[in-house]
């Protein structure tokens, strides 16, 4: 009779009751592109008890730092802002157009809820679409555009939805919220990647409760401005001018229809963070990453990038004469949807690898390749 294997060693969660409580109201909280400073707000107070000192950019990135007095700088860098839409048209009729805020699918428009988000406070609103019954008749149906899509939000004039608050330049974000899904994925809008800020803030908290004294100055950024082109990472990477940045963002899971792994990768949510190699990585940071998650027995994962990234570690590693930076993503289903999907155990084991890697970080090291 054959030998049965030994199961893999079950690690405790990270994640705690307290802090999925966070999470939860963290990605319940609408932190558009541009107007993210309530989210910031929400993640500061759950990051202080865990720093020794926090500062806010112009835009809004928020830091939070351990260690404010020390020379030698490393950062650990998510982004907070989430796609959205912005009121660009409104009709005699009362009806209004948008354009993108960030890269806002328009597939998924048609049906869904939203808010519109005026001086007034929150205009509740649809995405209209014509009736099935109205669009069969031979004639080859529209799909969802920029040109089509509209919101209704029950008013019959121009004036009507004016004296509502609404106006050119209003934001728009989906009212989809957090859930849990088998006990196994969180659930809901802007995942990416407010996970990733919550997976930071994380990592200060397992140090400070494991009583950990880093060699080093921790920065803990959460980057406003990702969604439409890196731009807070590249503010705040010339105002701290680090020495290492380690940033974490989402990337796709490929196992659903649809996705060509050929071009792609083989990604899943559940076998662990993902370790990307593109020119923005430097490799001998990378090399430290992989040797704390083998050392520390974190599965993990790895991604190619043909030129960029297409994340914060581009900003990050091109600034400032150039930042010895790396990249650890979580997988992710269905990006820029409403229902984006993680899963727990990756959340946990992102946390771990960002920890065990700052744990192997030494004091002034010298990550280039030739000295």
């Amino acid at each position: 009779m054959a030998k049965k294997k030994p199961e893999a060693e079950q690690k405790p969660a990270i994640v705690t009751e307290t802090s999925l409580a966070f999470f939860e109201k963290y990605i319940n909280n609408p932190s558009p592109t541009g107007f993210e400073y309530k989210g910031q707000e929400l993640w500061l107070e759950y990051l202080k008890p865990y720093i020794d000192d926090h500062f806010v950019d112009n835009y809004g990135t928020a830091v939070g730092v351990i260690n404010p007095q020390a020379e030698y700088k490393v950062v650990i860098e998510a982004h907070a802002d989430e796609i959205s839409w912005f009121v660009n048209y409104i009709t005699n009729d009362g009806l209004i157009y948008v354009i993108r805020n960030g890269g806002s699918d328009h597939q998924i428009a048609p049906s869904k809820r939203v808010d519109i988000h005026t001086d007034n406070g929150i205009v509740k609103a649809v995405f209209g679409w014509p009736a099935i019954h109205t669009r069969l008749g031979g004639e080859k149906e529209e799909a969802p555009t920029l040109k089509n899509i509209f919101l209704d939000c029950g008013c019959v004039t121009k004036d009507e939805v004016e004296a509502l608050g609404i106006h050119v330049g209003c934001v728009i974000t989906y009212e989809d919220e957090f859930m849990v899904l088998n006990n196994r994925y969180y659930v809901g809008r802007a995942l990416d990647n407010r996970a990733g800020g919550f997976m930071i803030a994380e990592v200060a908290r397992l140090l400070k409760e494991n009583n950990v004294t880093l060699p080093f100055g921790l920065y803990i950024v959460n980057a406003v401005q990702e969604e439409i082109g890196l731009r807070g990472a590249e503010m705040i990477a010339h105002r701290i001018k680090p020495n290492v940045a380690i940033v974490t963002d989402v990337t796709h899971d490929t196992g659903t229809p649809m996705i060509n792994k050929i071009t792609q990768g083989d990604l899943a949510c559940g076998k662990g963070p993902v370790i990307s190699y593109a020119p923005a990585v430097q490799n001998n940071l990378n090399k430290l990453l992989i040797e704390s998650a083998q050392k520390a027995g974190i599965p993990f994962q790895r991604q190619a990038s043909s030129r960029s990234t297409g994340t914060d570690t581009d900003a990050f590693a091109y600034s400032n004469d150039g930042v010895p930076s790396a990249l650890i993503s979580l997988p992710l289903r269905y990006m820029h949807t409403t229902v984006e999907m993680i899963h727990k155990e990756d959340v946990d084991n992102v946390i771990r690898l960002i920890y065990e890697s700052l744990l192997n970080i030494q004091n002034g090291q010298d990550f280039r390749y030739i000295k």
